[in-house]
């Protein structure tokens, strides 16, 4: 099996899970994003408490890398802070796109989206869940 196959069957894994997949009943706050160029539609849901995630749902109208990254996002995110979560989409996008290091636990899980790397116009795709629940914890109020 070569590391594509792995990496393939590592994102159709993901994607499958879809962990944290559903709308939230009572949200604190929820964002949409697009993008045009491969129309990908994220729209996240977030509770707060005490500053940190407390719930987070997802509606995904996209790609597998898409799918993917909300599915590690509705694993990881819970628990975290607006700042923690802006810290892992800067590594992320560093990794992506200036071949920086995986991010650091917890979200080693974003390794799967090593092979993108080599497709900057896929780049977005794995993005988009992040910059949402970016913005939907911007417009949340405790």
């Amino acid at each position: 099996m070569t590391s594509d196959a792995l990496y393939q069957d590592a994102l159709l894994r993901l994607a499958r899970a879809a962990r944290g997949a559903g709308r939230l009943g009572a949200p604190d706050a929820s964002a949409e994003r697009d993008n045009p160029l491969c129309g990908d539609d994220v729209t996240v849901d977030v509770a707060v408490r005490e500053g940190r995630v407390s719930a987070l749902g997802h509606r995904v109208r996209g790609c597998v890398l898409c799918q993917a990254s909300a599915s590690v996002l509705g694993a990881v995110a819970l628990g975290r802070s607006a700042g923690e979560i802006a810290d892992a989409r800067r590594a992320l996008a560093a990794m992506l796109r200036e071949g920086g290091s995986v991010p650091a636990s917890p979200w080693e899980e974003l390794a799967v989206f090593l092979p993108v790397r080599d497709v900057p116009s896929r780049h977005e795709c794995v993005l988009l869940p992040f910059d949402a629940l970016e913005d939907a914890l911007g417009r949340a109020k405790e």
